[in-house]
């Protein structure tokens, strides 16, 4: 089974009306396709994640989304299925080499400067499904870092490795502190073609995502360098 974990702000009826609850519902045709939706949630990405990473779950594959997020692709399942196929841990979009102090997973620098020639994936954005599409390079490819807004693992594969989403962060870096943790664990990580469109365009340079940028660097300062 293919299960969606996602989490919410507000009541169920809302989710069902959010880009992720409508595009689930589209897809009710297929019974490989579940989901999970915390509701009325006040914690952060990583602590509502991390609640399904558990034994129960040991036998499904697990797909961590934001609700914001319309599912373009009706064979959406199939696509997950065929993407842990070849990775342990899998999404749209990332970069195929690592800056170890880089604050973001497409920029090389402070300066927020692609790092175009490394980038991998596709991601669409806007308010509606089908939106503009941001290509950020070949897919799929082998990544060091993947865009946190979707991740997709067997949920046996993180419980081997002993993989879970570090709670120090809340809804920023979360996501290339996971991926550094799966590389290091020894998993496969790598970017599938999905088609996804996302209505949000990130919080790049506001204070949260800051005061988190700094927790991550702090985190990982000890680490050396590595590329891919």
């Amino acid at each position: 089974m293919v299960i969606v974990i996602t989490a919410t702000r507000g009541s169920r009826a809302e989710f069902l009306e959010r880009p992720l609850g409508r595009s689930l519902a589209r897809m009710s045709f297929d019974p490989t396709l579940q989901y999970a939706v915390i509701e009325n949630n006040q914690a952060g990405l990583p602590a509502a994640f991390n609640r399904f990473i558990v034994e129960e779950m040991r036998e499904h594959a697990l797909v961590f989304l934001h609700d914001d997020v319309w599912i373009d692709d009706l064979f959406f399942s199939d696509r997950i299925r065929a993407a842990l196929d070849t990775f342990d841990v899998a999404g749209v979009a990332g970069n195929r080499r690592l800056l170890p102090g880089a604050p973001a997973w497409l920029f090389k620098n402070d300066a927020m400067e692609w790092d175009s020639e490394f980038l991998s994936g596709v991601v669409c954005h806007g308010a509606q499904p089908f939106g503009a599409a941001s290509v950020y390079g070949p897919t799929p490819a082998p990544v060091q870092l993947l865009d946190g807004v979707l991740l997709a693992a067997r949920a046996s594969a993180l419980l081997d490795a002993g993989l879970r989403f570090d709670q120090r962060f809340d809804f920023h870096h979360y996501d290339l502190d996971f991926s550094r943790q799966a590389n290091a664990a020894g998993l496969m990580v790598g970017t599938w073609p999905i088609a996804v469109t996302h209505t949000s365009g990130g919080a790049f340079g506001t204070p949260a995502w800051n005061r988190s940028l700094a927790l991550y660097r702090e985190k990982w300062a000890a680490a050396a360098p590595e590329t891919a």
